[in-house]
């Protein structure tokens, strides 16, 4: 019976956590739409290459290195929008913006 009713509290919180990551994540690409547009199909500022359809994992990679000031030429205006992120945030965003359609 504990082992269970512990079961049933950690798959509730596995997707409590995981809603709520979905959630964040759309809450999160609101600032980003201004440049990506609603679904990522846009090309930022007619320079960067269209986020709708980039795995997570390549999406993570990117922001991460936009933190550590690597990237193309607009790494500025990316650093200044990720630099406060926090490791739970980016993979949230990056889960996010992989599933756009």
């Amino acid at each position: 019976m504990k082992k269970t009713a512990c079961f049933i509290v950690m798959i509730s919180a596995f997707a409590f956590s995981a809603a709520f990551a979905a959630a964040n994540g759309a809450a999160l690409y609101e600032k980003c739409k201004g440049c990506h547009g609603a679904d990522g199909s846009k090309p930022a500022l007619g320079v960067s290459k269209a986020i709708k359809g980039l795995p997570a994992a390549t999406i993570e990679a990117d922001l991460k290195g936009y933190q550590e000031g690597k990237g193309g030429a607009k790494k500025a205006i990316m650093l200044a929008q990720v630099a406060k992120l926090t490791p739970e945030e980016i993979k949230a965003l990056s889960e996010y913006i992989s599933k756009l359609k």
